[in-house]
């Protein structure tokens, strides 16, 4: 899907209640996962024992909910780019659910609807954004939430 391209801050605040895009896909493998468990101290079996993985209740291991998470900075520049800007920072997240769990070898992408805009200063806004992993071949999302960040022109 084509990316967004904001110029100014006048530029987002005229998308805001509009789809800005969807990412591309990314594959969830087993060795992101492991990568992940070992950069945040997460290993429980669900995500790293494959074996006993097979015999839980999701028939085989799934990725941390804080891994799909963590995709969205990453996602997020196959939907928008800012032009202009100085710096841009994640202020936080509201309304976080992890809904669906995403099975090694799935794919996940990121849609993205700008839902609020407003001027902060120093020459600022604060943006927020609705995004919505969703898992390929799946109807539920694997999670949703409200991400919010600010851009300093």
């Amino acid at each position: 899907m084509a990316q967004t391209t904001f110029k100014s801050r006048e530029d987002i605040t005229s998308k805001v209640g509009e789809k800005l895009g969807t990412s591309d896909w990314v594959e969830i493998t087993q060795d992101r996962i492991n990568l992940f468990a070992d950069a945040t101290d997460d290993h429980q079996w669900i995500h790293v024992d494959v074996e006993k993985a097979k015999q839980g209740p999701f028939g085989g291991p799934i990725a941390h909910g804080f891994l799909t998470l963590s995709l969205g900075p990453s996602l997020m520049k196959d939907v928008i780019a800012v032009e202009g800007a100085r710096m841009g920072i994640n202020y936080g997240l509201n309304k976080v659910r992890f809904t669906n769990p995403v099975p090694v070898g799935s794919k996940v992408r990121m849609h993205v609807t700008l839902s609020e805009a407003k001027e902060v200063e120093p020459n600022g806004i604060q943006s927020t954004y609705d995004i919505e992993f969703e898992i390929d071949g799946q109807e539920k999302p694997a999670c949703v939430a409200q991400w919010i960040s600010r851009t300093y022109f």
